[in-house]
């Protein structure tokens, strides 16, 4: 059974002492908008169990509890079958009669219930709602990434709880959601329209929501304006496959890339004609049969696989190798070393990890060992104090040793397998989503 966050014996209910709780355990009822307070007990994890495995996972942007609660999950189905769902917290849902009959009649009452759901023939590798809302809409917004990108439109579903011509009769009640997800457009490179490669990553600006930037295996990276559905700028990033791309926050014109050839590139849109590699990943080691699949894919590189910049310290970025336990701190100022060096916790290969939205020292990260480890990254930031000032330069060598190795999380939990995904909710900061197997849990801390 999955095991609580603990720091040395404090549990998981206790958070950060930058994060408060929410006094008492109050919430917004969810029928009034998130206008009226409603006092309640929070459980400290609420999960959902998904009827095929999960992978892509974001939580909505909106700022009020009901709307902030919705979680969008894609499956990862290694055939034509795969899903798109939307699923909200059931005691923030708004139910009608029928509702209220088909989920609280029974015994068990789900943590979850889902909203919509649409068909994605290609495993989705991302999805992301759309940047925090500067004018009220009735829908939402959504990218998701796999063979091409896609733009789809949550609406209300206007067939949901249509009676049908028999008495008490509902038609297809148990196949309607009370949302529908509508595909608006398909953003496809012209010149790619009888080849696309697939997309590995992409991000969302949060200065210009107009502006996605995508990752892909043919060692490319497109900036694409969602509002045109046209391609502004595409780029050869590196050498071998793209996998993960990131736009620095706070601007709409520099962002990042990782691939296969293990370096972090740092572009800027006002000047394409040059990048910076910030970061070079030593050589993979040799494996005793001679080959590995890191090797064997990257020429000899250390891939990197994800990166992600910091909300609060947007000079910081994130980054992990392939097939490793440890996570990598770069600050863009001083490229070529690491700052930082979260390692030794993890017993086995590092999938994914986000940052905290509410303190810039907070990362979260959760592996193939099935834990899941809150870091504060200024942990020892007092026996630095200690020791004589260093900065890595540029001219140090890409093996130097990180100037802060962080051995200690500050919290862990243990999940029931191997965590694919996570996604610490921005508006709803003392909330984390983890996705596992078939399941989804969000996790107070």
């Amino acid at each position: 059974m999955a095991q609580p966050l603990a720091a040395g014996g404090m549990a998981m209910g206790a958070p950060p002492t930058t994060v408060p709780p929410p006094n008492a355990g109050a919430v917004m009822d969810a029928r009034s908008n998130g206008t009226t307070p409603r006092h309640y007990a929070e459980k400290e994890i609420y999960q959902y169990d998904a009827p095929w495995p999960v992978y892509a996972l974001d939580w909505c942007k909106a700022q009020t509890d009901r709307e902030g609660f919705r979680l969008a999950v894609g499956s990862l189905i290694e055939e034509q079958v795969n899903k798109l769902q939307i699923v909200t917290r059931s005691d923030l849902a708004v139910w009608d009669e029928m509702d209220r009959y088909k989920y609280y009649g029974k015994q068990h009452q789900p943590d979850f219930v889902p909203l919509a759901e649409v068909d994605s023939y290609y495993p989705i590798t991302k999805v992301l709602w759309e940047p925090r809302k500067r004018s009220p809409r009735y829908s939402d917004i959504l990218v998701t990434s796999s063979d091409v990108l896609r733009l789809w439109e949550l609406e209300d579903n206007p067939s949901y709880g249509r009676y049908d011509s028999t008495i008490g009769g509902r038609r297809g009640y148990n196949n309607e959601f009370q949302q529908s997800l509508i595909k608006r457009s398909e953003l496809v490179n012209v010149k790619q329209r009888d080849f696309c490669a697939p997309l590995t990553s992409f991000d969302w600006n949060e200065v210009d929501p107009s502006l996605i930037v995508t990752a892909s295996i043919d060692t490319t990276c497109t900036v694409w304006n969602v509002e045109t559905c046209q391609a502004k700028t595409q780029l050869i990033a590196h050498d071998r496959d793209v996998y993960d791309v990131a736009f620095m926050h706070d601007t709409s014109d520099i962002f990042a890339s990782v691939g296969a050839d293990g370096s972090v590139r740092l572009f800027d849109l006002r000047s394409l004609e040059h990048s910076t590699i910030l970061y070079e990943a030593p050589p993979a080691p040799s494996s005793p049969s001679g080959s590995s699949f890191a090797s064997a894919i990257s020429d000899g590189s250390r891939p990197l696989l994800r990166l992600q910049f910091n909300r609060l310290q947007r000079e910081l970025l994130a980054t992990f190798h392939m097939d490793s336990d440890t996570v990598q701190i770069l600050d863009i100022r001083y490229p070529s070393a690491p700052v930082a060096e979260l390692t030794q916790s993890h017993q086995s290969s590092v999938n994914c990890f986000s940052w905290s939205p509410g303190h810039p020292g907070y990362i979260c990260t959760g592996g193939d060992d099935a834990q899941v480890l809150v870091w504060d990254i200024n942990s020892q930031q007092q026996q630095q104090q200690q020791q004589p000032s260093r900065r890595p330069s540029s001219q140090h060598h890409p093996l130097s040793q990180p100037q802060n190795i962080v051995q200690s999380p500050s919290l862990r939990y243990v999940a029931d397998s191997e965590v694919k995904s996570l996604s610490w909710n921005q508006s709803l900061p003392m909330w984390i989503g983890i996705g596992f197997g078939k399941t989804v849990q969000a996790l107070r801390v």
